[in-house]
């Protein structure tokens, strides 16, 4: 995820977030297909981000892994017209010294010119995007409580999550690359080392004796390793490596884009055919991280078309036909190939997950450019509008910390069923009570682990944003 805006009046950058054997997030090359908890355990990977800082009204923009917090200054400027909403440049001079005072130009002065290089103000908070990380972020929990298979379909976060956060990446490198990455960087590694500290303890005490690859605690380049007693703790940890290369290899990938925009975006697509057709990659870390970028490539990219505005420029009739072409065939193979995952789970299957993911976020993103979508609305409905700002604002935490909630749900209710009362007039048998106890658990993660997103937007702490 994206995290994050180092723009004047903004807070600082956030983060946001599969791979073959080592935890791909919803079970990308395990074998295992996902399974809902109280039942044996599963091998899925979770959907995270993205990540948002907080913007001046306490707003909170973005992903995982881009986990991430939106840089809403990430969205285009009026000349770009990607459907954000446009921002008149400031004035400057006696004319603004006399306006910022309250009054108005003095009888008889022309009011003045802005100064043709004036920056634009910076945006708000972009509520459409928000409301997207908000809803993939559930959409994750929710796979990792039930395990259905046609979730992915119906919602693919992680599309959406790399989509959302190379938008912002976009917009952030208008800035010098070192400071932008450095920044993402800074918001990512906090609050993954303040969880990574209780998941690699509580493996210490259950006998796991780390190597040389315990480095990748500390930078995520790679999976981090463990053993199998945490393995539902950090097998998410693939979005935060794959974000954290996109982050990487953006400035490169920007300016290779910007030569041959639409070309570029649909060519995006080549990697993950070549992996999946003419060379597999090994099994290891490297070959895990390599076919995870090459399933998300094309949304990354897709988040650039959308900052540049080339979304816009494009027919709706040719977006609306290939994007469901490319649906179309990632559900035929998906459907097709069964007996290979036992499963037409996206996540275990990588090429159906890349073309999925492409046709079904180009179809959101063009909408948002085309339909000048902003869901300024919400804001009518305070109660729903503040659950989306605490997601955006705590999509790191939310995303690392909710398969410990899920997990620790279980042995919770277990205790339940010692009180007679709770034996005879609550559902503890039910997944859907758990899916309850599991959220009211990640209350509390945010509540007590939030804060280390703060610190690492150096901000003040607070328990919600």
């Amino acid at each position: 995820m994206s995290w994050g805006t180092d723009q004047p009046g903004y807070p600082p950058e956030q983060p946001q977030g599969y791979g073959y054997g080592y935890g791909y997030g919803d079970g990308y090359g395990s074998g295992r297909q996902q399974q809902p908890y109280g039942q044996p355990q599963y091998g899925g990977r979770p959907y995270p981000q993205q990540y948002d800082g907080h913007d001046q009204q306490g707003y909170a923009p973005e992903y995982v892994p881009e986990y991430a917090s939106a840089d809403y200054s990430a969205y285009p400027a009026p000349e770009q017209a990607s459907g954000d909403t446009a921002q008149l440049p400031p004035v400057e001079g006696e004319f603004a010294a006399a306006t910022e005072a309250g009054a108005k130009p003095r009888d008889g002065e022309p009011e003045p010119e802005p100064a043709p290089d004036a920056p634009p103000k910076p945006a708000g908070r972009d509520r459409y995007f928000d409301t997207l990380r908000a809803v993939a972020l559930v959409r994750v929990v929710t796979y990792h409580t039930f395990g259905w298979a046609w979730a992915g379909m119906v919602f693919p976060s992680m599309g959406i999550m790399f989509a959302l956060a190379g938008t912002l990446m976009a917009k952030s490198l208008e800035r010098p690359a070192l400071k932008v990455i450095r920044s993402r960087i800074r918001r990512l590694l906090p609050p993954f080392w303040f969880w990574g500290f209780f998941v690699v303890t509580a493996m210490l005490i259950h006998d796991w004796m780390p190597g040389w690859q315990i480095v990748y605690w500390i930078v995520p380049l790679g999976d981090p390793p463990g053993n199998a007693w945490g393995e539902q703790a950090w097998e998410i940890l693939w979005y935060l490596r794959t974000y954290l290369w996109f982050v990487l290899l953006s400035p490169l990938l920007l300016r290779v884009f910007r030569l041959a925009p639409v070309a570029v975006l649909v060519l995006s697509l080549a990697p993950i055919l070549v992996v999946h057709f003419l060379w597999e990659p090994p099994d290891d870390r490297f070959g895990s991280a390599l076919t995870d970028l090459a399933t998300f490539l094309f949304c990354w990219i897709l988040g650039f078309a959308h900052r540049d505005g080339v979304l816009q420029r494009l027919k709706p009739f040719a977006v609306v036909v290939l994007s469901l072409a490319a649906i179309g065939y990632a559900g035929w193979y998906a459907f097709t190939h069964q007996a290979e995952t036992g499963s037409y789970d996206l996540d275990d299957i990588p090429l159906a997950q890349a073309f999925w993911s492409a046709g079904f976020v180009t179809l959101l993103m063009y909408a948002k450019a085309h339909f000048r979508i902003d869901f300024a609305g919400l804001a009518r409905f305070k109660r729903l509008d503040r659950i989306v700002t605490i997601f955006n604002a705590r999509a790191v935490t939310l995303y690392l910390w909710h398969e410990i909630a899920l997990i620790l749900a279980v042995p919770l209710i277990d205790q339940f069923w010692n009180v007679p009362a709770f034996e005879t007039y609550l559902p503890l048998e039910s997944q859907w009570f758990m899916f309850g106890i599991g959220w009211i658990l990640i209350a509390v993660f945010i509540l007590l682990c939030g804060w280390v997103e703060d610190v690492a937007a150096k901000k003040k702490p607070r328990l919600l944003p």
